[in-house]
């Protein structure tokens, strides 16, 4: 069962990395609570708490492992599992991208996460980006990217968003 907090923590607190991509529609971020060795139990349900107190509806997790979703579910806030298949990427992503774009088309707030917001994660929503059509030009859209979340995209994520154009 959920714990009730009080005070300045009942909020929660900003996941880390936590990136617009579409203002107040669509954004990614890190993993609540963190990744790897950093991963902190508190510091998860404190993210899980922001996101469901600033009108989340749903979470897209793109982590491999199932572990930790329950967290969601103790604290109201509905997610998607869907792990990130790099190997199947001409079914996987036109399935991702149309599931997402319905998600934002219904008016739902969304957010998407990985372990970390790091090249795969990030080529994904640059893919997403080119995919809906609101920037055209792959070029533009590795650029536009890359100033959106701050980072150099590695040829992974370039490829990426070179190839979303085919998964309409």
């Amino acid at each position: 069962m959920a714990q009730k907090l009080r005070g300045k923590w009942a909020a929660g607190i900003q996941p880390k990395n936590f990136t617009w991509v579409i203002k107040d529609r669509f954004a990614v971020c890190e993993r609540p609570g963190g990744f790897g060795d950093g991963h902190r139990r508190v510091r998860r349900q404190e993210e899980i708490i922001w996101l469901r107190e600033n009108g989340f509806d749903v979470v897209v997790s793109l982590i491999q492992a199932s572990h930790n979703l329950h967290n969601y579910e103790e604290l109201q806030l509905p997610y998607r599992h869907r792990p990130l298949q790099t190997d199947e990427l001409e079914t996987y992503l036109p399935a991702l991208y149309r599931e997402l774009d319905d998600l934002i088309a219904a008016g739902s707030r969304v957010v998407m996460h990985g372990e970390e917001l790091g090249d795969r994660v990030v080529g994904v929503v640059g893919g997403w980006i080119r995919w809906k059509g609101l920037v055209e030009d792959p070029t533009d859209a590795i650029t536009m990217t890359e100033q959106l979340t701050g980072r150099k995209l590695d040829p992974f994520a370039r490829q990426v968003i070179m190839r979303a154009d085919e998964f309409r």
